[in-house]
């Protein structure tokens, strides 16, 4: 067996824009945008003003590198746990759970706890990261 089972690239790249387009949608004011910066004691005035004075387009580079990363590493854990054995969308959704659980959750959690900020921009910003988790999880799991 190979250290290292095949990649689907595709597969990686469609749970990586799913991720990116989830983060652009659970920060919006559609969903959390107000109470996200309500709880970081800013306005949305400061966070235009911060958006105008930051390099925004590689910001958004930098947040889809990081996912496709997200995706590309839970793809390789997939192709691990289930190597002989393909799994489903549910058993995807299953391993991002866990993942998220064991290596987003409570590691964030632990530095929100020590640096003081509100428990509910931990909740915000942890189910956001739970629900993409899970999303990826299920897709790479069937796009094998």
């Amino acid at each position: 067996m190979h250290p290292f089972p095949a990649i689907n690239y595709l597969a990686v790249l469609v749970a990586a824009i799913v991720i990116f387009v989830l983060g652009g949608l659970w920060y919006s004011p559609m969903l959390f945008a107000k109470r996200w910066i309500a709880l970081q004691n800013r306005t949305e005035e400061q966070m235009r003003a911060q958006a105008a004075a930051s390099n925004m387009p590689l910001m958004y580079l930098a947040a889809f590198v990081c996912a496709f990363l997200q995706a590309l590493v839970m793809t390789a854990l997939i192709g691990h746990i289930g190597a002989g054995n393909p799994i489903g969308a549910h058993h995807g959704a299953i391993l991002g759970f866990f993942l998220w659980l064991g290596f987003v959750a409570s590691t964030s959690y632990a530095t929100a706890l020590f640096s003081g900020k509100p428990k509910q921009l931990w909740l915000i910003d942890s189910l956001y990261n739970l629900v993409s988790f899970m999303l990826a999880g299920a897709i790479l799991a069937v796009w094998r």
